[in-house]
């Protein structure tokens, strides 16, 4: 049986509904989040999953207008509200569902990511600038040990094994999305590379025994990442790189001044709407 789910909706118009989501998924941290825009209206519909009944006092001041609370009957609803999701090219990589599997294109990396009670499909914008930007880091060099840190679906960290074909370790405090992460892994023949673990943090003794990394992967929320700034520079190698995400755009200055005083240096950025991927290098000196 699954858990019961709490579904939260939200009405607007499309350019409001995208910073909707975002304050949604920055202050309340919900299950699955998605936008439903009307094809020749300017109407969409901001849905968000709990699996505890949300606060509608916080959602209500977050959004700035009235939202609806609905217990959903027992059925797994995020993997039902991602089913119909278009797959999604990003840098080198494409990645789908089983319903898209016919469909992938030559000369890609293909990743096969099913739905569930994790974060990172690939069609929130922070999991596609972190692919793409792991792209362009493979046209300059290889990374021989990598973090996947908050792996989610593990989407990320299969996508490195894909990349640099060396062993990857993926993390998350959620132990549903590091089974989901192992499952992910086998479906995408990447288990004998991509080893998933609960953590929380950087304090579990297997991801200190494997430090320090070349490359650390973190898409994860901006307070979380300012709380991890000195424990990632610390199992960071000199010149490793780090690849921050969750963040909005207007965070990214706030981000980088966590990391700034750990000797860490600005490398570059990418964007897509609100949301943000930054790169980060720790000097060889």
């Amino acid at each position: 049986m699954n858990p019961p789910l709490w579904k939260v909706s939200i009405h607007a118009s499309k350019a409001e509904s995208r910073d909707i989501a975002a304050a949604i998924e920055l202050g309340t941290e919900p299950q699955a989040l998605l936008i439903e825009e009307e094809p020749f209206e300017d109407r969409a519909t901001v849905e968000a999953l709990y699996v505890a009944m949300p606060d509608g006092v916080l959602l209500e001041k977050l959004a700035g207008r009235a939202v609806h609370v609905a217990l959903l009957p027992d059925q797994d609803w995020i993997k039902l509200s991602q089913e119909g999701l278009p797959p999604v090219r990003a840098g080198r990589f494409f990645v789908y569902g089983a319903h898209d599997a016919g469909q992938v294109p030559p000369g890609v990396i293909p990743i096969r990511i099913e739905a569930g009670l994790a974060f990172g499909t690939g069609h929130h914008e922070t999991t596609a600038l972190c692919l793409a930007a792991m792209s362009d880091l493979a046209k300059r060099r290889r990374f021989e040990n990598v973090l996947d840190l908050g792996c989610g679906t593990g989407l990320l960290a299969i996508g490195a094994a894909k990349l640099w074909r060396r062993k990857v370790l993926a993390s998350d405090i959620d132990i549903v999305a590091v089974e989901v992460t192992r499952e992910n892994a086998r479906a995408n023949g990447e288990a004998p590379l991509v080893h998933a673990l609960t953590a929380d943090g950087l304090t579990h003794p297997a991801l200190a025994a494997k430090a320090p990394y070349d490359l650390i992967v973190a898409n994860i929320l901006a307070g979380p990442l300012t709380r991890l700034a000195p424990a990632i520079a610390r199992a960071l190698a000199p010149g490793g790189v780090v690849l921050l995400s969750g963040l909005l755009v207007w965070q990214e200055r706030l981000v980088e001044s966590f990391y700034r005083p750990q000797g860490l240096i600005y490398r570059g950025a990418r964007r897509s709407g609100s949301w943000s991927a930054l790169v980060l290098e720790k000097p060889r000196a």
